[in-house]
């Protein structure tokens, strides 16, 4: 039984829920950590969340993470698409990282249809809005064995 993962924010997502609501809804982060915290829960999971606009603190925060959770849920924001530096540090803790988006960012403008994190994460959950967070949780949890296989009889 896993007990601890890191819900990880990039930048401007501390702007959820003002910030292009058409585009990324209308929940606050504070809301989006508050459903996950609790989906997280029902499974004996506790949720560590942290926010930054600054690169370098999101990788000191997946360094850390290294040792004091099991996988992470990951929002880059606007450094999927350009942080070679992040990628690095994914590839560098091995933990199990999910990345997340609320829109999806294959339909949108070019420049951000390509995940320089993809490749070294175990999966990319994308256009589903705060439940881009919940289903990355769900799919995380079930990579780390916390969540029991269904029966198919």
């Amino acid at each position: 039984m896993h007990n601890q993962i890191l819900l990880l924010h990039g930048p401007n997502l501390n702007l959820l829920g003002t910030r292009e609501p058409e585009i990324y809804g209308r929940f606050t982060l504070v809301d989006i950590n508050q459903i996950v915290t609790k989906a997280a829960a029902v499974y004996g999971v506790s949720v560590k969340a942290y926010q930054s606009n600054h690169e370098g603190a999101l990788i000191d925060a997946l360094h850390e993470a290294r040792t004091n959770v099991d996988g992470v849920v990951f929002n880059p924001g606007a450094y999927t698409h350009t942080s070679i530096a992040l990628r690095d540090a994914i590839s560098a803790v091995k933990i199990p990282v999910v990345e997340v988006h609320l829109s999806n960012i294959h339909a949108r403008e070019s420049f951000r249809q390509t995940s320089m994190l993809s490749a070294v994460c175990i999966g990319q959950v994308v256009g589903f809005g705060w439940r881009s967070y919940v289903l990355g949780l769900n799919a995380l949890l079930g990579a780390l064995g916390t969540l029991a296989e269904p029966i198919l009889e």
